[in-house]
């Protein structure tokens, strides 16, 4: 497939998402090894298995396009990720204060998704592989706050 203006926008649009998604496995790797209770850790080592699988089903479509996939997160994700570290510091509740940064983190994930759905309506299959994804977030979005209002 030629590398066209039109690809070049589908591109840069999956390309946005595999830096989130790699930021989103890295952030959830990252609150993993500060959670407190072995069962949030398991759910949260889930959650960036799963992270990792949308990077890879994105690599594979960035390439379909002849285009080489980004291959780290971005700036603002390192930089969330720096505040979480301060934010669990100063908490006397981990687990609450990880559950917070996870929510604010989903949210905008689907914001992301659901914006950039917009922008590849006449493209079948990549708007079934980002409404799937986008459905899988909103799911952990759910569980998570349901996580947050149990650990309370």
């Amino acid at each position: 497939m030629e590398i066209n203006k039109e690809n070049k926008e589908i591109v840069n649009i999956l390309q946005e998402l595999l830096q989130k998604n790699y930021d989103a496995e890295a952030g959830y790797k990252q609150v993993m090894t500060k959670a407190k209770s072995m069962g949030l850790k398991e759910w949260l080592q889930a959650k960036a298995r799963q992270r990792s699988e949308f990077a890879t089903q994105l690599d594979v479509m960035i390439r379909e396009y002849n285009a080489t996939p980004a291959d780290e997160g971005t700036i603002l994700g390192t930089m969330h990720r720096a505040w979480i570290d301060f934010k669990t510091t100063l908490s006397a509740d981990t687990d609450k204060a990880l559950l917070e940064e996870c929510i604010r983190g989903e949210e905008a994930s689907v914001t992301e998704y659901e914006n950039q759905l917009e922008n590849v309506a006449d493209y079948l299959p990549i708007k079934e592989l980002l409404f799937a994804q986008m459905t899988s977030v909103k799911t952990a979005l759910n569980a998570v706050e349901r996580l947050e209002d149990i650990i309370g």
